[in-house]
Protein backbone atom coordinates (compact mmCIF):
# COMPACT_ATOMS: atom_id res chain seq x y z
CA UNK A 1 0.00 0.00 0.00
CA UNK A 2 3.25 2.74 0.71
CA UNK A 3 3.87 2.25 -3.30
CA UNK A 4 0.22 3.89 -3.89
CA UNK A 5 0.73 7.66 -3.87
CA UNK A 6 -1.57 10.80 -4.01
CA UNK A 7 -3.87 12.93 -1.93
CA UNK A 8 -5.86 13.64 -5.12
CA UNK A 9 -9.50 12.91 -5.35
CA UNK A 10 -9.31 10.20 -7.34
CA UNK A 11 -6.81 8.55 -5.66
CA UNK A 12 -8.77 8.99 -2.19
CA UNK A 13 -11.63 7.46 -3.79
CA UNK A 14 -9.25 4.49 -4.72
CA UNK A 15 -8.00 4.14 -1.49
CA UNK A 16 -11.81 3.76 0.02
CA UNK A 17 -12.70 1.43 -2.94
CA UNK A 18 -9.90 -1.13 -2.56
CA UNK A 19 -10.13 -1.70 1.64
CA UNK A 20 -13.84 -2.52 0.56
CA UNK A 21 -12.86 -4.88 -2.45
CA UNK A 22 -10.02 -6.29 -0.56
CA UNK A 23 -12.51 -7.70 2.35
CA UNK A 24 -14.49 -9.50 -0.01
CA UNK A 25 -13.27 -12.66 -2.30
CA UNK A 26 -14.89 -10.83 -5.53
CA UNK A 27 -13.57 -11.05 -8.72
CA UNK A 28 -11.77 -7.84 -9.29
CA UNK A 29 -11.68 -6.23 -13.05
CA UNK A 30 -8.93 -3.37 -13.38
CA UNK A 31 -8.79 -0.65 -15.81
CA UNK A 32 -6.23 1.47 -16.52
CA UNK A 33 -3.71 3.07 -19.19
CA UNK A 34 -0.57 1.46 -19.56
CA UNK A 35 1.41 2.86 -16.45
CA UNK A 36 -0.82 3.30 -14.18
CA UNK A 37 0.05 0.63 -11.56
CA UNK A 38 -2.72 -2.25 -12.48
CA UNK A 39 -0.50 -4.87 -11.16
CA UNK A 40 0.25 -2.79 -8.22
CA UNK A 41 -3.18 -2.53 -7.55
CA UNK A 42 -3.83 -6.57 -8.32
CA UNK A 43 -1.16 -6.84 -5.60
CA UNK A 44 -2.21 -4.56 -2.91
CA UNK A 45 -5.97 -6.31 -3.17
CA UNK A 46 -4.06 -9.56 -2.48
CA UNK A 47 -1.95 -8.46 0.49
CA UNK A 48 -4.92 -7.49 2.30
CA UNK A 49 -7.10 -10.28 1.62
CA UNK A 50 -4.63 -13.23 1.56
CA UNK A 51 -1.27 -11.81 2.41
CA UNK A 52 0.50 -15.78 2.92
CA UNK A 53 -1.24 -17.67 0.04
CA UNK A 54 0.06 -17.31 -3.82
CA UNK A 55 -0.08 -14.52 -5.56
CA UNK A 56 0.54 -16.06 -9.62
CA UNK A 57 0.11 -13.41 -12.67
CA UNK A 58 0.29 -14.41 -16.23
CA UNK A 59 0.32 -11.72 -18.72
CA UNK A 60 -2.43 -12.90 -21.40
CA UNK A 61 -0.86 -10.92 -24.32
CA UNK A 62 2.87 -12.02 -23.59
CA UNK A 63 2.12 -15.52 -24.72
CA UNK A 64 0.98 -17.23 -27.92
CA UNK A 65 -2.13 -18.57 -27.63
CA UNK A 66 -1.15 -21.81 -28.81
CA UNK A 67 0.51 -22.34 -25.44
CA UNK A 68 -1.55 -19.39 -23.16
CA UNK A 69 -4.47 -22.29 -22.70
CA UNK A 70 -1.22 -25.20 -21.51
CA UNK A 71 -0.31 -22.09 -19.05
CA UNK A 72 -3.15 -21.64 -17.68
CA UNK A 73 -4.49 -24.73 -17.46
CA UNK A 74 -1.65 -26.93 -16.97
CA UNK A 75 -1.34 -30.15 -19.47
CA UNK A 76 -1.24 -33.99 -19.32
CA UNK A 77 1.88 -35.96 -20.15
CA UNK A 78 1.46 -36.69 -23.93
CA UNK A 79 -1.44 -34.64 -24.50
CA UNK A 80 0.40 -32.94 -27.44
CA UNK A 81 4.10 -33.19 -29.21
CA UNK A 82 6.41 -31.69 -26.51
CA UNK A 83 4.72 -32.81 -24.03
CA UNK A 84 7.31 -34.85 -22.09
CA UNK A 85 5.85 -34.59 -18.60
CA UNK A 86 2.53 -33.19 -17.15
CA UNK A 87 1.87 -29.46 -16.02
CA UNK A 88 0.45 -27.42 -13.68
CA UNK A 89 -1.20 -24.76 -14.63
CA UNK A 90 -1.59 -20.84 -13.47
CA UNK A 91 -5.32 -22.02 -12.22
CA UNK A 92 -3.85 -24.66 -9.50
CA UNK A 93 -0.61 -22.65 -8.80
CA UNK A 94 -2.71 -20.06 -7.70
CA UNK A 95 -4.57 -22.61 -5.35
CA UNK A 96 -6.17 -20.56 -2.67
CA UNK A 97 -4.67 -17.11 -3.72
CA UNK A 98 -5.04 -14.96 -5.95
CA UNK A 99 -4.75 -15.35 -10.19
CA UNK A 100 -3.60 -12.14 -11.75
CA UNK A 101 -4.90 -12.13 -15.58
CA UNK A 102 -2.84 -8.69 -17.41
CA UNK A 103 -3.80 -7.75 -20.50
CA UNK A 104 -6.93 -9.83 -20.78
CA UNK A 105 -7.96 -8.16 -23.47
CA UNK A 106 -5.88 -9.42 -25.71
CA UNK A 107 -8.00 -13.02 -25.46
CA UNK A 108 -8.68 -15.03 -28.51
CA UNK A 109 -12.03 -15.64 -28.51
CA UNK A 110 -11.29 -19.13 -28.09
CA UNK A 111 -9.55 -18.68 -24.88
CA UNK A 112 -12.14 -16.56 -23.58
CA UNK A 113 -15.03 -19.55 -23.92
CA UNK A 114 -12.77 -21.83 -21.96
CA UNK A 115 -12.07 -18.91 -19.04
CA UNK A 116 -15.81 -18.23 -19.27
CA UNK A 117 -16.49 -21.78 -18.65
CA UNK A 118 -14.01 -21.76 -16.20
CA UNK A 119 -15.17 -18.87 -14.17
CA UNK A 120 -19.11 -20.54 -14.62
CA UNK A 121 -18.34 -23.57 -13.64
CA UNK A 122 -15.28 -23.10 -11.11
CA UNK A 123 -13.61 -25.84 -12.10
CA UNK A 124 -11.01 -27.19 -15.14
CA UNK A 125 -9.61 -29.85 -17.13
CA UNK A 126 -6.10 -29.72 -17.79
CA UNK A 127 -5.02 -30.07 -22.01
CA UNK A 128 -5.53 -33.69 -22.68
CA UNK A 129 -6.96 -34.63 -18.99
CA UNK A 130 -10.41 -35.78 -17.88
CA UNK A 131 -9.99 -35.11 -13.98
CA UNK A 132 -11.73 -31.95 -12.94
CA UNK A 133 -10.03 -29.65 -10.70
CA UNK A 134 -11.69 -26.89 -8.56
CA UNK A 135 -11.14 -23.42 -8.93
CA UNK A 136 -9.85 -21.85 -5.38
CA UNK A 137 -8.20 -19.08 -6.42
CA UNK A 138 -9.61 -15.63 -6.12
CA UNK A 139 -9.64 -14.41 -9.71
CA UNK A 140 -8.17 -10.72 -10.50
CA UNK A 141 -7.70 -9.00 -14.27
CA UNK A 142 -6.62 -6.00 -15.43
CA UNK A 143 -7.00 -4.50 -19.20
CA UNK A 144 -6.14 -1.14 -20.27
CA UNK A 145 -8.58 -1.05 -23.11
CA UNK A 146 -12.15 -0.12 -22.81
CA UNK A 147 -14.09 -3.29 -22.79
CA UNK A 148 -17.69 -2.22 -22.75
CA UNK A 149 -16.56 -0.83 -26.18
CA UNK A 150 -14.65 -4.17 -26.78
CA UNK A 151 -18.12 -5.95 -26.64
CA UNK A 152 -19.90 -3.37 -28.92
CA UNK A 153 -17.22 -4.30 -31.23
CA UNK A 154 -17.61 -8.14 -30.95
CA UNK A 155 -14.10 -8.34 -29.92
CA UNK A 156 -14.79 -9.46 -26.85
CA UNK A 157 -17.52 -11.76 -25.00
CA UNK A 158 -20.36 -9.81 -23.42
CA UNK A 159 -20.86 -12.78 -20.73
CA UNK A 160 -17.49 -13.00 -20.20
CA UNK A 161 -16.95 -9.22 -19.25
CA UNK A 162 -19.86 -10.03 -17.05
CA UNK A 163 -18.23 -12.46 -15.04
CA UNK A 164 -15.32 -10.14 -14.69
CA UNK A 165 -16.83 -6.71 -13.87
CA UNK A 166 -18.47 -7.53 -10.77
CA UNK A 167 -16.04 -4.99 -8.82
CA UNK A 168 -14.60 -2.84 -10.95
CA UNK A 169 -11.75 -0.36 -10.45
CA UNK A 170 -10.60 2.36 -12.88
CA UNK A 171 -7.23 3.96 -12.19
CA UNK A 172 -7.12 7.20 -13.23
CA UNK A 173 -4.38 9.11 -15.38
CA UNK A 174 -1.17 10.99 -14.63
CA UNK A 175 -2.39 14.13 -16.68
CA UNK A 176 -5.77 13.71 -14.51
CA UNK A 177 -4.41 13.58 -11.28
CA UNK A 178 -0.93 16.19 -11.76
CA UNK A 179 -0.76 17.68 -7.95
CA UNK A 180 0.04 14.08 -7.23
CA UNK A 181 3.44 14.71 -9.19
CA UNK A 182 5.47 16.47 -6.68
CA UNK A 183 4.59 13.52 -3.97
CA UNK A 184 5.09 10.86 -6.43
CA UNK A 185 8.85 12.00 -7.82
CA UNK A 186 9.57 12.34 -3.72
CA UNK A 187 8.57 9.12 -3.60
CA UNK A 188 10.35 7.30 -6.86
CA UNK A 189 13.67 8.98 -5.84
CA UNK A 190 13.91 7.53 -2.92
CA UNK A 191 13.65 3.84 -4.82
CA UNK A 192 15.30 4.57 -7.52
CA UNK A 193 18.67 6.34 -5.40
CA UNK A 194 18.19 2.76 -3.42
CA UNK A 195 18.70 0.75 -6.21
CA UNK A 196 21.20 2.67 -7.98
CA UNK A 197 22.79 3.85 -5.43
CA UNK A 198 22.76 7.20 -6.30
CA UNK A 199 21.76 10.43 -3.74
CA UNK A 200 18.84 12.18 -5.96
CA UNK A 201 16.77 14.19 -4.28
CA UNK A 202 16.60 18.25 -4.53
CA UNK A 203 14.42 19.07 -7.36
CA UNK A 204 14.19 22.70 -8.20
CA UNK A 205 10.33 24.34 -8.42
CA UNK A 206 11.03 25.06 -12.32
CA UNK A 207 11.44 20.99 -12.42
CA UNK A 208 8.55 20.28 -11.02
CA UNK A 209 6.67 22.52 -12.69
CA UNK A 210 7.82 20.94 -15.85
CA UNK A 211 7.20 17.38 -14.93
CA UNK A 212 3.82 18.73 -13.81
CA UNK A 213 3.07 20.26 -17.52
CA UNK A 214 3.78 17.03 -18.99
CA UNK A 215 0.81 14.60 -20.94
CA UNK A 216 2.40 11.61 -19.46
CA UNK A 217 1.01 9.05 -22.15
CA UNK A 218 2.88 6.28 -20.27
CA UNK A 219 1.76 7.55 -16.88
CA UNK A 220 3.43 6.66 -13.34
CA UNK A 221 5.74 3.97 -15.21
CA UNK A 222 7.35 6.97 -17.64
CA UNK A 223 7.76 9.25 -14.63
CA UNK A 224 9.83 6.40 -13.21
CA UNK A 225 11.79 5.89 -16.69
CA UNK A 226 12.38 9.71 -16.64
CA UNK A 227 13.69 10.06 -12.99
CA UNK A 228 15.76 6.93 -13.74
CA UNK A 229 17.62 8.33 -16.19
CA UNK A 230 17.99 11.46 -14.59
CA UNK A 231 19.55 9.45 -11.85
CA UNK A 232 22.03 7.98 -14.04
CA UNK A 233 23.37 11.39 -15.92
CA UNK A 234 23.37 13.28 -12.49
CA UNK A 235 26.54 13.75 -10.67
CA UNK A 236 25.44 15.39 -7.39
CA UNK A 237 22.20 15.41 -4.93
CA UNK A 238 19.94 17.86 -7.30
CA UNK A 239 17.84 17.58 -10.68
CA UNK A 240 18.40 19.46 -13.34
CA UNK A 241 16.03 20.19 -16.51
CA UNK A 242 19.42 18.93 -18.43
CA UNK A 243 18.58 15.49 -16.44
CA UNK A 244 14.90 15.43 -18.15
CA UNK A 245 15.12 13.12 -21.39
CA UNK A 246 12.50 13.00 -23.74
CA UNK A 247 12.22 10.08 -26.13
CA UNK A 248 16.07 9.30 -25.12
CA UNK A 249 17.61 12.66 -25.48
CA UNK A 250 18.44 15.52 -23.47
CA UNK A 251 15.11 18.32 -23.65
CA UNK A 252 17.27 20.87 -24.08
CA UNK A 253 19.45 19.07 -27.41
CA UNK A 254 16.33 18.29 -28.47
CA UNK A 255 14.61 21.15 -28.76
CA UNK A 256 17.84 22.93 -30.89
CA UNK A 257 18.07 20.64 -33.18
CA UNK A 258 17.09 21.11 -36.68
CA UNK A 259 13.68 19.43 -37.99
CA UNK A 260 14.18 16.77 -40.39
CA UNK A 261 11.96 16.29 -43.21
CA UNK A 262 11.28 13.04 -44.89
CA UNK A 263 8.46 11.30 -45.90
CA UNK A 264 9.98 7.91 -45.43
CA UNK A 265 8.41 6.59 -41.61
CA UNK A 266 11.01 4.17 -40.04
CA UNK A 267 10.43 0.67 -39.21
CA UNK A 268 9.87 -0.49 -35.20
CA UNK A 269 13.47 -2.15 -35.87
CA UNK A 270 15.17 1.44 -36.63
CA UNK A 271 13.63 2.90 -34.00
CA UNK A 272 14.23 0.55 -31.48
CA UNK A 273 17.95 0.45 -32.88
CA UNK A 274 18.54 3.87 -32.83
CA UNK A 275 17.13 4.34 -29.42
CA UNK A 276 19.51 1.40 -27.56
CA UNK A 277 22.25 3.16 -29.06
CA UNK A 278 21.10 6.86 -28.03
CA UNK A 279 21.03 4.89 -24.16
CA UNK A 280 24.28 3.32 -24.66
CA UNK A 281 25.66 6.87 -25.62
CA UNK A 282 24.12 8.23 -22.22
CA UNK A 283 25.51 5.52 -20.20
CA UNK A 284 28.89 5.32 -22.09
CA UNK A 285 28.19 2.00 -22.90
CA UNK A 286 27.08 0.48 -18.90
CA UNK A 287 25.23 -2.63 -19.72
CA UNK A 288 23.85 -2.62 -16.40
CA UNK A 289 22.45 1.31 -16.55
CA UNK A 290 21.26 0.33 -19.83
CA UNK A 291 18.76 -2.32 -18.67
CA UNK A 292 17.44 -0.05 -16.00
CA UNK A 293 17.17 2.72 -18.48
CA UNK A 294 15.44 0.71 -20.89
CA UNK A 295 13.17 -1.46 -18.78
CA UNK A 296 14.39 -4.94 -19.97
CA UNK A 297 16.43 -7.88 -18.49
CA UNK A 298 20.11 -8.55 -19.53
CA UNK A 299 19.09 -11.59 -21.57
CA UNK A 300 17.10 -9.48 -23.52
CA UNK A 301 19.50 -6.72 -24.27
CA UNK A 302 22.00 -8.80 -24.88
CA UNK A 303 19.83 -10.83 -27.41
CA UNK A 304 18.58 -7.38 -29.04
CA UNK A 305 22.40 -6.47 -29.34
CA UNK A 306 23.00 -9.40 -31.32
CA UNK A 307 19.90 -8.64 -33.55
CA UNK A 308 21.04 -5.51 -34.36
CA UNK A 309 24.69 -6.10 -34.59
CA UNK A 310 25.46 -3.49 -31.80
CA UNK A 311 28.66 -4.15 -29.95
CA UNK A 312 28.98 -0.74 -27.52
CA UNK A 313 32.23 -0.58 -25.22
CA UNK A 314 31.92 -0.32 -22.12
CA UNK A 315 31.05 -1.82 -17.87
CA UNK A 316 29.00 -4.13 -17.52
Amino acid sequence: MDDLVGTSPAMQQLFKDLGRVAASHATVLIQGESGTGKELIARVIHSYSSASRPFIAINCSAIVDTLLESELFGHEKGSFTGAVATKVGKFELADDGSLFLDEIGELSQNLQAKLLRVLQEREFERVGGVKRIPVRARILAATNRDLASEVSAGRFREDLYQRLKVVTLSLPPLRERRDDIPLLVEHLLVKINQRLHKNLRRVPRETLEKLMAREWPGNVRELENLLTRAAVLSQGDLLLEEHLVQNGEPAKAKAAAAPVVSDRVPTLDELEKAHIERVFTMTKGHKGRACQILGISRPTLERKLRKYRLAPAGED
